[in-house]
């Protein structure tokens, strides 16, 4: 994950051969804790931190330390009711944020609606495919025996994807519905009292 959004950054940068190695550039340009920082901001789900500190490549005990820190600047948020400590993000910051680059990513409202149909579109082509209305659905269709393996992978791959998507849809329509209010501004807002 960390290292797929490194090798991402390179490429964004025009580097190539040996200098877009990820593995390379994430020692070179990242300490451990930037590499924590960017995999928790990254989490789709609760993660435990050996599989965090396995993701940034660096050790458990600093890893934790990050989190810890993360959790009180209200970056994160800890689970402690399982067998194992989870982090996972407060996904209603990571989605504001997320609808705050959008729009101020330079595309009009016009072209976020359209990304926004294509999307939709993209989700009902799948349940008309599989007659089915969910990811988890599409999921439940793999204990059918006529399905070789490659369907099967296929279909597990666009069920992640459908997920993704179906988030990505909130975030576009909250982008949308709210494009004056994430409207960059230069005066501080007041709180009425």
């Amino acid at each position: 994950m960390v290292s797929t959004y490194i090798k991402a950054q390179s490429e964004r940068c025009g580097m190539t051969g040996k200098e877009s190695n990820s593995k390379d550039l994430m020692e070179r340009q990242t300490t451990g804790e930037d590499r924590v920082r960017m995999a928790a901001r990254q989490l789709s789900e609760p993660r435990t931190a050996n599989w965090i500190a396995s993701e940034a490549d660096w050790s458990h005990e600093p890893t934790k330390r990050v989190l810890e820190r993360l959790v009180g600047d209200g970056v994160l948020h800890r689970d402690e009711s399982g067998t194992h400590t989870t982090y996972y993000p407060d996904y209603r910051r990571q989605a504001m944020q997320e609808a705050m680059r959008l729009r101020d990513s330079g595309r009009t409202v016009e072209e976020l609606t359209e990304r926004l149909a294509e999307m939709k579109a993209r989700i009902r082509d799948w349940e008309d495919e599989f007659g089915v209305e969910s990811p988890n659905q599409l999921r439940g269709t793999l204990a059918d025996e006529s399905l070789d393996a490659a369907e099967e992978d296929r279909r597990r791959e666009i069920a992640r994807e459908w997920e993704q998507l179906q988030r990505r849809v909130q975030v576009v329509g909250f982008a949308i519905r709210e494009w004056d209010f994430l409207a960059p501004t230069t005066e501080p807002v007041e709180a009425n009292s």
